[in-house]
């Protein structure tokens, strides 16, 4: 069996939104952070990425839920990225599961599909809707080291995903896996 450990980017200012979607709620009060964390209970463990307003979005996630602070968040997803892989380096996990704070139809079933996917360190898979890819990311341990060193600006894995084969696996019928980049 292989063992996934949630990665949730949450570290941006989120500029083009008006503030850190790390804070941010639903008309309703929901939290984008906790509906997210919720999101990957799937996983094994699950590890945020904090940045801008870290000691805020801290405070809103339950205990059982590891925290890591990219300092270097003002660069973009790359950063968080890279920091989160680096620092899940140094565990047993076999593979990591990416996620974005700003995906409000990604839940537990999507997560579940994607993680149907794992198949031990060498797996690289992702949600795709309607065929188009998207987040999450299934990234098997054999490639921490490549998307780190791809992972720049707002580019994220991108790149290194852009030149591996890559198993989509189809998630439209679950959600649209749509990022919410503006109020």
């Amino acid at each position: 069996m292989t063992s996934v450990v949630g990665l949730l980017l949450a570290a941006g200012a989120g500029e083009r939104y008006g503030g850190p979607k790390a804070l941010a709620r639903d008309d309703d009060g929901t939290s984008w952070l906790l509906r997210s964390v919720q999101a990957l209970r799937p996983c094994a463990e699950i590890v945020v990425v904090l940045g801008a307003e870290a000691g805020r979005a801290a405070a809103l996630l339950p205990m059982s839920v590891s925290r890591i602070r990219c300092d270097d968040w003002a660069e973009g997803m790359g950063a968080s990225l890279r920091t989160g892989l680096e620092a899940l380096s140094y565990t047993d996990h076999d593979a990591v599961l990416v996620s974005l704070v700003d995906l409000p139809d990604v839940d537990a079933a999507v997560v579940d599909r994607v993680l149907d996917a794992a198949h031990g360190r060498a797996t690289l898979a992702r949600a795709a809707y309607d065929g188009v890819p998207g987040h999450p990311v299934l990234l098997g341990r054999d490639h921490w080291a490549g998307v780190v060193d791809a992972a720049t600006g707002d580019r994220g894995a991108r790149d290194y995903l852009a030149t591996h084969a890559v198993e989509l696996v189809e998630c439209g019928d679950l959600a649209t896996g749509t990022d919410v980049d503006h109020r």
